[in-house]
Formats: C-alpha cells, structure tokens, sequence
C-alpha cells in the first residue's frame, strides 16, 4: 500500500521537476521507508525492485511518454532484471534513481538504474523492457521510438552490454562480464 501513497506523492512532487529526455537521464529522489526494510533493518533486495518500477514511471511521465503509452494502449512489462549491490540502504536514508535507456532492439529496451547517495552508488541494474498491447500482442520497439515523437539515435553500447544481450535472446545463463 505505501507504494501507491510513493507513486501518488512522485506524481504531485513531479509537477515540480523539469522535463527529462525520452531516453534520459532521469533522477528520482526517495527516502527509505519503514517497510522497505527486512529483518536486518536494511532495504530487502527485493524492494530495490519495486523502487525501480516508481523511477521509470516517473522518467515517462516526466518525458511526456506516458500520456502518449495510455492513449495508443500500450504498456511496459520488464523482460529481465539484473543488479549489483554495493552498499545497503538503511531507514531514513535519502537516496536517488538515476534511470536511463541504454541500448534497444526490435522487440524491447535495455535501462540502466543506479541508487545513489550523495556521490556514491549503492547499486546499479540493468532492466529489459518491453511494451504490450492493452488489445493483446507486442508492439515494435520502433513504434514507441515513433510514438515518443522525437527523432531519437540509438545509443552506443559497450561490447559487455551486447553480450548481456545477446545471451539473454540466446535464453542462455547470463555470464559475468569479465
């Protein structure tokens, strides 16, 4: 329930914030809550998740992306998750999201996500998204770069990224990039 009361103040306090770019960068601020935290009275690993889902909500709505998602009917569902945690996050804490797409193909799109305190990073994912329709089906990665209305390149990856990728399509287990 205090996700909905998150995503409610996210969209009030974002009247606020200025405009980000279809593709990013995107910074949202948050403050750990008393029932983000597990038994070890830091943020349990999965709820980095959930925050996850709050950013990006917040990075298309600031982009303008997500008026034009709900009136095609279209919406996002995450393909795959990946993080690597640094430190952890404890109560009351303020913390920032900095999201960001990265790389995209024909069926989907690959964001990065990184917790920041201050200038520290305390975690960073890679999500892999795609968008279906509320009718049923998938829709091309192409039409949601049309739809967002701007002429927008595919950034450069890095080679680990392509390989991420690659294995992912390939449905084989992820290897640590070396």
């Amino acid at each position: 329930m205090n996700l909905w009361f998150r995503m409610l103040w996210l969209w009030l306090a974002g009247r606020s914030r200025s405009a980000v770019p279809v593709l990013g960068p995107c910074t949202t601020p948050f403050r750990v809550g008393l029932f983000d935290l597990d038994l070890f009275r830091h943020v349990n690993n999965g709820r980095y998740f959930t925050i996850m889902d709050l950013a990006r909500v917040d990075m298309m709505r600031r982009s303008g992306l997500l008026t034009k998602l709900n009136a095609a009917g279209f919406f996002p569902v995450v393909v795959t998750e990946s993080m690597v945690f640094r430190k952890s996050l404890n109560w009351r804490q303020r913390f920032e999201i900095e999201t960001q797409v990265v790389a995209w193909d024909e069926k989907s799109l690959t964001v990065t996500q990184r917790f920041r305190v201050g200038g520290d990073e305390y975690a960073t994912a890679l999500v892999r998204a795609r968008f279906l329709r509320r009718s049923g089906g998938s829709v091309p990665t192409a039409e949601i770069i049309a739809l967002s209305g701007e002429a927008l390149a595919h950034p450069p990856t890095a080679p680990w990224l392509d390989a991420w990728i690659a294995q992912l399509d390939a449905g084989m287990p992820v290897q640590r990039p070396t």
